[in-house]
C-alpha cells in the first residue's frame, strides 16, 4: 500500500515529486458516481417530464419501466457507493477524510481558501496542493456529499410510498414524509438537490481541467493513477 500525504500546500515544501494521494478504492468509487449521477440525473428528469409517447404497443416498449427500472437500480448503487466512501476514510486513510472533514481550524487552511478564490478570479497566480484544495474541499461538501446524502435519504423516502408500510424501506425512511407532510415537497426537494449535484458537475469537470493545464499539476490523471505531480 502506497503512503498517502494529507493536506499540505506545495509552496511550504517546495516543488515535490510525485506523490501517490488516492488508493484503488477511491478512484473505483469516483468514476462510478460520476457514472450513476449521469444516469440519475437524466433518467430523473424523464421521470419529472416524461418524453412524448412512443407509438407502438407499450408491452414491447416499456419506455418509462426502463428509465425508472435505470433510476432504481443507480439509486441503489449511489446510495451503496455512499456507505463505500464513508468505509474508505478507515480503509485507505491519507486525505479521504478531507471531503467530509475540511481543516477549517488550520490557519494555512483559511489562508489558502482565501487565495484559491483569488486564484479562480485570476486576481492572482495558482497555488500547487497536495490533496484537495480548500475551495474545492468547501464545493465538495457543500455541492455533493450533502445534497448526496439529501438524494438518498429522499429518494429511500418516495420510494417507501411504492413498497408500503410492511417495507424495510418504509420503516428506516417512512417518516421522512410524514416530517415534510406531503409528497410533493418531498420530490421538489429531491429535484432541488440533484440540479445542485449538476451545476457542481459542470463546475468540478471546468476546475479539473483548468487546473491541470494552468497550475501546472495534475488533476484528471490523478484520478486515474492516484498520483499527483507537479510540473515546472
Amino acid at each position: 500500500m502506497p503512503k498517502f500525504i494529507a493536506y499540505q500546500r506545495v509552496s511550504e515544501a517546495g516543488l515535490l515529486p510525485a506523490v501517490m494521494i488516492y488508493g484503488p478504492g477511491i478512484r473505483i468509487w469516483h468514476w462510478l458516481s460520476a457514472l450513476s449521477v449521469v444516469i440519475l440525473a437524466v433518467t430523473g428528469y424523464f421521470i419529472g417530464v416524461p418524453p412524448p409517447s412512443a407509438i407502438g404497443d407499450t408491452s414491447t416498449l416499456y419506455v418509462m419501466g426502463w428509465i425508472r427500472f435505470l433510476h432504481l437500480a443507480f439509486g441503489y448503487i449511489f446510495a451503496l457507493l455512499a456507505v463505500m466512501r464513508l468505509w474508505l476514510v478507515f480503509a485507505e486513510g491519507g486525505i479521504s477524510h478531507q471531503l467530509f472533514l475540511p481543516a477549517v481550524w488550520r490557519k494555512v487552511w483559511l489562508q489558502s481558501f482565501i487565495r484559491q478564490i483569488q486564484w479562480n478570479l485570476l486576481l492572482k497566480g495558482p497555488v500547487r496542493y497536495i490533496g484537495l484544495n480548500p475551495l474545492a474541499n468547501i464545493a465538495m461538501l457543500f455541492m455533493f456529499v450533502i445534497p448526496g446524502a439529501i438524494i438518498i435519504v429522499t429518494g429511500f423516502a418516495m420510494y417507501a410510498e411504492v413498497t408500503g408500510h410492511d417495507s424495510w424501506q418504509y420503516a428506516l425512511f417512512g417518516w421522512i414524509t410524514v416530517l415534510f407532510g406531503n409528497s410533493l415537497d418531498l420530490h421538489v426537494i429531491h429535484r432541488m438537490a440533484m440540479w445542485v449535484m449538476v451545476w457542481f458537475a459542470m463546475m468540478h469537470i471546468y476546475i479539473a481541467v483548468r487546473e491541470d493545464i494552468l497550475s501546472r499539476q495534475t488533476v484528471i490523471s490523478t484520478m486515474l493513477s492516484g498520483e499527483r505531480q507537479f510540473r515546472d
